[in-house]
């Protein structure tokens, strides 16, 4: 497989706010803090109805292993404690805010001391920090490689493929200093010699101003990528910068790299300097039913109604709200839905723009095929997922699916392509739950 040969598709940029600088928001009235904001096990609530929290003081703490602190992100009253529904469908704790409009810090808020491996891999934990681009692995996980000797090198995903958002662009325009500090820590305390800081290359500004910034440090390279959706997929992103393919089933660290997105190595950076672990977000507030789009530095738990307010309004009535990008975004039932660590864009469309397409029959193009930067099959893992044919689902390999929707966004019959590959992976790991538990029950 060759650079030139690697699949994807070209989507309209609409970078509408790449120039403008991120602005914070005042303070909310009230925040909802979900304990769920990363992939692994919930947060645990560690404080009551009617405590007072400083910014920055732990309100969750880690699950377990795969799991990460939640923190104030203003300071005020806990008035509730509320179950709250997930837009996958589960439901979480999440701790409800009433701010004292002071943003005063927690008394807890002091930077960590690092003096070794493992208390920097203890401080990555406490910052709060996960994976900033929408993935949201913990990123103390990631990086807590014991032998750091199988680390050749790490990653930087600057390259923010997705139409509309800019937050990681403003990150490495805005907030230089930090990634250029972030990479220094990963050199010292992880012994890595080799980091790249990947950028598509329409993003000039980032690309010229980080290389001014990293000049004088032989261990850090910038890279500029080819402009392809899906540029910032991690095994895609493996791939363009090493020439490595990710095997089936495995981690980055198997083939000895690492990827950070750019602004969790920013915030990461902030901590280890200042101790405020991760209690905002920079959204980029965007779309057609957006009076005033702009980058907004907003308060995790903040409601996209007040974010959007805060942006200027609605120029009009408003049809789809969707948190993240156009191609991987998960649209929303409530206005109301709080900004979380993984919140990273807020879309808003007017009718014209979120009017559902009608799918009609598949014309056998071969278009999704042409696009899959993971060379599936997508129609033939619809064929399978209707038949309902797990054996088949596993030989067409629907687990290396990453879910970029290249095969739907090229589809000229307007198939719901991604869609039945996400629901082939759950069904394929719930038939395989059965057939491990019937297995067992045989013994």
């Amino acid at each position: 497989m060759s650079l030139k040969n690697l699949n994807g598709v070209h989507i309209p940029h609409r970078k509408n706010t790449a120039g403008m600088q991120a602005v914070k928001m005042p303070p909310p009235a009230t925040v909802t803090i979900p304990l769920s904001m990363h992939i692994g096990k919930p947060a645990n609530c560690v404080v009551a109805v009617g405590d007072h929290v400083g910014v920055g003081q732990l309100i969750g703490e880690p699950g377990g292993f795969v799991s990460s602190p939640v923190y104030a992100s203003v300071s005020g009253t806990v008035k509730k404690i509320v179950p709250m529904l997930q837009f996958m469908g589960a439901t979480c704790q999440a701790v409800v805010i009433e701010s004292d409009g002071q943003m005063t810090p927690a008394d807890t808020v002091k930077a960590p001391e690092i003096t070794d491996y493992d208390s920097f891999i203890r401080a990555v934990r406490d910052s709060g920090v996960v994976g900033l681009g929408g993935a949201t692995f913990p990123t103390a996980v990631k990086l807590d490689v014991k032998d750091t000797s199988r680390i050749q090198e790490i990653i930087i995903n600057g390259a923010e493929c997705e139409g509309y958002i800019t937050s990681d662009h403003r990150t490495m325009l805005d907030r230089t200093q930090d990634v250029v500090e972030g990479c220094g820590l990963l050199e010292k305390w992880l012994g890595v010699k080799k980091i790249v800081i990947a950028i598509e290359d329409n993003k000039p500004d980032c690309i010229a101003r980080l290389r001014e910034a990293t000049r004088d440090d032989s261990c850090v390279e910038v890279r500029a990528l080819p402009c392809m959706y899906p540029q910032g997929g991690e095994k895609v992103l493996i791939y363009h910068v090493t020439g490595k393919v990710m095997p089936e089933g495995k981690l980055p660290i198997d083939v000895g790299s690492v990827v950070m997105n750019v602004t969790s190595l920013a915030v990461l950076a902030a901590y280890c300097r200042t101790g405020m672990p991760l209690v905002e977000k920079c959204v980029t507030v965007d779309g057609s039913a957006i009076r005033e789009p702009k980058n907004v530095i907003a308060p995790i738990g903040a409601s996209c109604r007040e974010v959007v307010e805060f942006a200027g309004g609605f120029s009009c009535e408003p049809k789809k709200m969707v948190l993240g990008g156009p191609m991987m975004g998960v649209a929303q039932y409530d206005l109301d839905a709080p900004v979380a660590k993984g919140t990273s864009a807020i879309l808003v469309f007017n009718e014209k723009d979120a009017r559902p397409v009608k799918p009609t029959a598949c014309i056998r193009c071969g278009g999704c095929v042409d696009h899959c930067p993971m060379r599936l099959m997508p129609t033939e893992i619809e064929r399978a997922y209707e038949k309902k044919d797990a054996e088949a689902l596993r030989e067409l390999k629907v687990g290396l699916c990453i879910e970029c929707g290249c095969c739907a966004f090229h589809c000229p019959a307007n198939r719901p392509l991604v869609q039945v590959n996400k629901l082939s992976k759950s069904f394929l790991r719930d038939y395989d739950n059965q057939m491990k538990a019937q297995k067992e029950a045989g013994k």
